[in-house]
C-alpha cells in the first residue's frame, strides 16, 4: 500500500518561499502520476499542480502558474512544491496525492483522479 507523508509547511510572510516535500513508500512501482493539492477552511480542495512521473509533463492551476514549480526524485521517491511570491491566500493546508492508473490530462489537477492521499502540510502567509 502507498504511503504518502507531507512536509515543509510554515508560517511565512507574503513574497517569501517554501518547498514542500512528500515522500513516497510501500510501493514497488512508480506511480503514474502524483500531484499537490491544498484546502483553505471552508472550501473546497483545489489542485494545484501535477506532474506524470514517466514523461515529467507538469500542469498547474492559473492561481500559481509561475510562482510554484512542481518536481520530482525518482531516485528519493520524493515529490517536491517549490512555492515563490507567496500570498496570503496561498494559506491552505497542502496534501500530496499519488495516482497509479493513467489519468487523462484534463483531470491531472482534479481531486477525484487520485486515490492515494497524504496527512497534509500546513502553509499560513500572513500579510
Amino acid at each position: 500500500q502507498v504511503q504518502l507523508v507531507e512536509s515543509g509547511g510554515d508560517s511565512v510572510q507574503a513574497g517569501g518561499s517554501l518547498r514542500l516535500s512528500c515522500a513516497a513508500s510501500g510501493y514497488s512501482y512508480i506511480s503514474y502520476c502524483m500531484g499537490w493539492f491544498r484546502q483553505a477552511p471552508g472550501k473546497e480542495r483545489e489542485g494545484v499542480a501535477a506532474i506524470y512521473t514517466g514523461s515529467g509533463s507538469t500542469y498547474y492551476a492559473d492561481s500559481v502558474k509561475g510562482r510554484f514549480t512542481i518536481s520530482q526524485d525518482n531516485a528519493k521517491r520524493t515529490l517536491y512544491l517549490q512555492m515563490n511570491s507567496l500570498r496570503p491566500e496561498d494559506t491552505a493546508m497542502y496534501y500530496c496525492a499519488a495516482a497509479q492508473d493513467y489519468i487523462a490530462t484534463m483531470w491531472a489537477i482534479k481531486a477525484d483522479a487520485y486515490k492515494t492521499w497524504g496527512q497534509g502540510t500546513q502553509v499560513t502567509v500572513s500579510s
